[in-house]
């Protein structure tokens, strides 16, 4: 780990807040967030719906709704992607930086054949023919476990189930080896067998080609097989990252062990029910004072409403909670 540290961040975020400004005021998406990852890397960003996980990339990759904007900085490869026009960030999207979306529907375009899809990404990206454009789209179906791929290749989005639709869309992301793979929920309505052959694949771009991976999910059992580094979000702040050792065995936030405790465990006793944090999230238009965990914390105590400062151990384990190494 020492001499990763000195190898310059592949993408560095600073301070980066995302706002949507709606008719009830103005939500508070992501406030002061900060991480890096550099080559080879796999970080987790990981919380519960609303956290602020997909915006977060949303904003690095331009892609925020009409009514949002973003402040701060996230610096790839010497360049603010903040400040970066549309036709500018378009020359690293894609080839450089790629993005698995959650949602393959929306994705892919509904009006053109997966072949036109995948074909012209690499024939603009990669400088190849039309024909080796077509044969390293096949073969990257047939990595992803679509059947029968030169067939289906041929056909348009609404022919493939949900299930083959997000494997086309991991596909195309893997399609150019990029230097940053962005995946938001790449096993959403996949079954444990195709997970684990994505994630494998996943792993290997990684392994071949040095390829950072930002990885989005709700599933912990993904991050353990593939991430370096976890980052656990509430409310649209960090409240806890390390190493995913560091995560899952010596947890420090009561948010992060409240996740962790959620999640179904094949050593318990049956009639062990599922654990679950009790309360809602914050309202995002009305952020309340201190700790954002507060109302839901087993553990608050009065300093909690003050906000906690982020704190880091040396072995770069950072949370942010008034509780110390004792947590």
């Amino acid at each position: 780990m020492a001499e990763q540290n000195t190898i310059p961040p592949l993408l560095e975020v600073k301070d980066l807040n995302v706002g949507f400004d709606t008719p009830e005021g103005e939500v508070h998406a992501v406030n002061c967030l900060n991480f890096s990852i550099r080559p080879g890397d796999a970080l987790a960003i990981v919380g519960e719906s609303g956290s602020g996980k997909t915006q977060t990339v949303m904003a690095i990759m331009g892609l925020l709704a009409e009514n949002g904007h973003a402040r701060g900085q996230a610096v790839f490869k010497g360049n603010d992607l903040l400040q970066l026009s549309a036709a500018e960030l378009n020359e690293h999207r894609g080839r450089e930086i790629a993005m698995i979306f959650q949602d393959p529907m929306t994705s892919l375009n509904p009006y053109l054949r997966i072949d036109k899809q995948m074909i012209e990404v690499v024939m603009h990206h990669q400088g190849l023919n039309k024909t080796e454009a077509r044969h390293h789209a096949v073969e990257m179906l047939r990595a992803v476990r679509i059947p029968d791929p030169e067939r289906r290749i041929r056909q348009y989005p609404h022919e493939f189930s949900g299930g083959m639709r997000q494997r086309v869309m991991v596909a195309m992301g893997l399609l150019c080896a990029p230097d940053l793979l962005i995946a938001d929920e790449p096993t959403t309505a996949l079954d444990v067998t195709v997970q684990e052959q994505i994630s494998n694949l996943m792993g290997a771009l990684r392994e071949d080609s040095n390829t950072a991976i930002i990885l989005i999910t709700h599933d912990l059992g993904v991050v353990a097989g593939l991430c370096d580094r976890v980052l656990v979000m509430y409310a649209g702040e960090a409240v806890e990252c390390g190493s995913v050792e560091q995560i899952y065995y010596d947890p420090k936030h009561p948010y992060t062990r409240g996740l962790l405790e959620s999640v179904p465990r094949l050593d318990q006793a049956e009639d062990q029910g599922l654990k679950s944090i009790p309360g809602n999230p914050p309202n995002l238009l009305s952020l309340p004072a201190g700790c954002k965990f507060r109302d839901r914390c087993p553990e608050a105590f009065d300093a909690c409403r003050e906000k906690p400062p982020m704190q880091l151990d040396k072995d770069r384990h950072a949370w942010r909670c008034f509780l110390g190494e004792d947590a």
